[in-house]
């Protein structure tokens, strides 16, 4: 496994990271928590350590089957998890205040339920899990951020940037406040790329990439006849005609750049490592199958320039969390 410097803080965290989200059981259809276990622990094996979740996956559920494997091993393992808005407004709502989403005591009430679930004295990562760049100098969530890692209750701070809004955390890096950011970025939302990411660079800001396999339509195996668990979320995600177009794009970048249909999500997540400000890219992980099959990838190895450039053309804007 290789490893990569978190930005200024310094952490030498694996460039594949584990995404906690379907482990939480609370959106994804087919968790089983023993499997989750295994899955956890064959990362670990592998040199994986680091570990993106948050307090609303599965009320606590999966931070509490992290906190479960950080008590059974004894390697260093790096957990970020997430505070939910406590109006609970996915993305952030724009004109919506501070006061209603990250208050101080929410934010401090929070960590601590994370504390208790995690087992754990400090946190590495605290994140916010939604963010409105309307919120810089306003409100009092920075005085509780400041205060948590006064006392040791978190490491560092980070954002989890809105879905396909990249350039809505650019204020809060150019303050100079926030450690980590956390975004959307795969072969169809390049965006990043413009701003965010080279600000992030300018700053010293780690960066986590998210939906890197875009919630599997960049693995190749999303036709436009599959069929997904009942009350799966992917069920709206790709729903009407959207398995078809995915499908097609998918097909084309194969076309494209000449590779086999299976090396879609490998192609897919060298794309994010290839790009020098990305920390660490977290696809999600529910079976030891794909545990090694993603931390196989992990090899400070990027894409060949030549396909790179080539991606570039399949650039698709679209957000098919709304739209």
């Amino acid at each position: 496994m290789h490893y990569r410097t978190f930005g200024r803080t310094g952490l030498r965290i694996s460039e594949i990271g584990y995404g906690a989200w379907g482990i939480g059981k609370s959106h994804w259809q087919g968790a089983r928590d023993d499997e989750s276990a295994r899955a956890l622990n064959r990362a670990v094996d592998l040199g994986l350590n680091f570990i993106d979740t948050a307090l609303g996956y599965g009320q606590g559920h999966s931070e509490k089957l992290i906190g479960a494997l950080l008590r059974e091993r004894s390697e260093t393992i790096h957990v970020a998890t997430k505070i939910p808005p406590k109006n609970m407004q996915w993305p952030a709502h724009a004109g919506t205040p501070a006061e209603q989403t990250f208050p101080a005591d929410h934010v401090i009430a929070c960590t601590e339920t994370s504390l208790r679930n995690l087992g754990v004295e400090t946190i590495d990562v605290q994140q916010f899990h939604v963010w409105s760049d309307e919120w810089v100098g306003r409100g009092d969530w920075l005085k509780a951020v400041e205060r948590l890692k006064r006392d040791g209750k978190i490491r560092f701070f980070g954002v989890s940037i809105n879905d396909y809004e990249p350039d809505n955390a650019l204020r809060l890096i150019e303050t100079g406040v926030v450690d980590s950011v956390q975004v959307i970025y795969n072969i169809f939302e390049q965006a990043p790329e413009e701003k965010l990411l080279p600000a992030c660079l300018k700053h010293n800001v780690g960066v986590i990439v998210r939906v890197a396999l875009d919630e599997g339509g960049l693995t190749g195996q999303i036709r436009a006849d599959t069929v997904f668990p009942e009350g799966d979320f992917r069920e709206t995600y790709f729903r009407g005609e959207r398995k078809r177009e995915v499908e097609e794009r998918t097909q084309k970048i194969v076309e494209d750049l000449e590779i086999k249909p299976d090396a879609l999500a490998e192609t897919a997540l060298r794309f994010v490592l290839s790009h020098p400000a990305v920390s660490t890219v977290i696809p999600g992980m529910r079976s030891v199958r794909n545990v090694e099959r993603n931390c196989a990838i992990g090899d400070g190895a990027g894409l060949p320039d030549a396909q790179r450039a080539k991606l570039t053309a399949h650039r698709w804007r679209r957000n098919f969390y709304r739209d």
